[in-house]
């Protein structure tokens, strides 16, 4: 059996304050910028208006579908936000369609010249099929550094506001 938790870490440093990061990194269309072109994620229904701030704290607000391609329903996050510390961090612990527990804490850092964002994820597949946790873990680190690179090239391509 192999319903083992892995843990999977990445860091990447982004050239803007934490303040823009963040106000990219928690909305849906940051978020999805950061997937595509492998997947989007649609917001759970009866989130709108919703913000990270505002969303109950240990409480599910629903199922956040992730899409293939953007297109093909595969999988969903039972989105939990547990811990959250505006501007700075936020940690979700969810259940997935695929995975028993699903645990995604993200940490900005100010560092000279920007940012360091910090991922790490804790996952557990729902079925027990060996080697899977290991395959899921590889898949994760790869599908976490796609969306670092997306983040950060967001930030290369915006050009920083004029000197006063």
């Amino acid at each position: 059996m192999d319903a083992v938790r892995r843990v999977v870490e990445n860091d990447v440093e982004v050239a803007a304050t934490p303040a823009a990061v963040w106000a990219r990194v928690v909305e849906a269309e940051g978020i999805n910028h950061e997937m595509r072109p492998w997947m989007t994620m649609r917001m759970p229904r009866g989130t709108a208006g919703l913000t990270i701030e505002t969303i109950p704290l240990g409480r599910p607000v629903g199922r956040a579908w992730l899409r293939l391609f953007g297109l093909i329903p595969f999988d969903y996050d039972h989105l939990t936000i547990v811990e959250l510390e505006p501007g700075q961090r936020f940690l979700e612990r969810s259940t997935m369609l695929s995975m028993r527990h699903w645990e995604h804490e993200r940490t900005l850092v100010p560092v000279p010249g920007g940012t360091r964002v910090s991922d790490r994820v804790i996952l557990e597949p729902r079925l027990p099929i060996p080697g899977m946790s290991a395959i899921l873990a590889r898949f994760v680190d790869a599908f976490f550094k796609h969306r670092q690179r997306r983040l950060r090239a967001h930030f290369a391509s915006v050009a920083p506001p004029p000197a006063t």
